[in-house]
């Protein structure tokens, strides 16, 4: 007689197919254990999850980042009672590659059918989970009623849903670019990185010409100084993304990461956060990537 519980299966199955994967004691994660805190952290990033990986402690503690692939551990004595007390199983998106847009109500749901190219759909208890190939930052409350779930989260696993999984689109990436990071006039949010200049020494594999860069590069750079009241973040990620898109065909490098530090210090100058700015333009140069493919 088969006495592995059905979560652990559930959870077996899908760590086969390379989805990480931990138990769920109703909607939340087991806690942390006594041997895994202190300061600094005994596991490097984590128990504050910052980051995943090798763990001192043999037990699920530490949320998303406990999560994983290997049924050694996932059926190994520490975590048994864990799965004994499993409601469910749930998964690290951004371990498995993936993105999940998480619809918490009716609303929500109405304005991705909208706003949002259709993808694998999962119901939820009150909304749906809208699942993209890619994975990208995660972010709570990037408007009313929708979470973005991946690199730093997990979903609880609700079934394989329906409809054919696409690409992670601009449009997912560009919900965790506040509109609020412009501050009121006076306000120092942070210091502005400092400014790295692109030429041809950092770009030997770019096919354009310093001044066609140099040119577009500041026309861009204008457009978010002029952004000093609102959008300064959305605007980051635009000019990002427009930039990046022009070196697609480029054999490479371009030194875009120069690109992009200049473009984070215009936008720190006019007033947005630097995390802001930085997460801003990688997602652009990503989404820019995301459409040249």
């Amino acid at each position: 007689m088969n006495t592995m519980p059905v979560v652990l299966r559930v959870a077996l199955a899908l760590a086969e197919v390379g989805v990480p994967v931990l138990p769920l004691r109703g909607k939340v994660p087991f806690g942390n254990c006594r041997s895994c805190t202190g300061t600094p952290p005994r596991c490097g990033g984590r128990p504050v999850m910052k980051s995943a990986g090798p763990c001192r402690c043999p037990a699920p503690c530490h949320a998303w980042a406990a999560a994983t692939t290997d049924p050694h551990a996932l059926t190994s004595p520490a975590w048994a009672p864990a799965w004994r007390e499993a409601v469910t199983a749930a998964y690290h998106p951004g371990g498995a590659d993936l993105t999940v847009v998480d619809l918490d109500n009716a609303a929500a749901v109405a304005w991705a059918r909208e706003s949002l190219p259709a993808t694998r759909t999962v119901a939820t208890t009150r909304g749906e989970h809208w699942i993209y190939r890619g994975a990208m930052p995660s972010a709570n409350a990037v408007r009313p009623g929708v979470d973005v779930k991946s690199l730093t989260q997990y979903a609880r696993w609700l079934g394989p849903g329906t409809g054919r999984m696409v690409a992670l689109p601009a449009a997912v990436r560009a919900l965790v670019v506040k509109e609020e990071t412009t501050p009121s006039r006076g306000r120092v949010v942070s210091s502005v990185p400092e400014r790295a200049m692109w030429d041809r020494t950092v770009a030997t594999g770019c096919r354009h010409n310093e001044r066609y860069v140099r040119t577009g590069l500041e026309r861009g750079l204008a457009l978010i100084r002029a952004r000093t009241e609102s959008g300064a973040g959305s605007q980051t990620f635009g000019v990002a993304r427009f930039l990046a898109v022009q070196h697609a065909r480029c054999p490479g490098p371009c030194a875009l990461a120069v690109l992009g530090a200049e473009i984070t210090a215009a936008a720190v100058s006019v007033g947005v956060p630097e995390p802001y700015a930085r997460r801003a333009v990688a997602n652009g140069l990503a989404a820019a990537v995301e459409r040249a493919a």
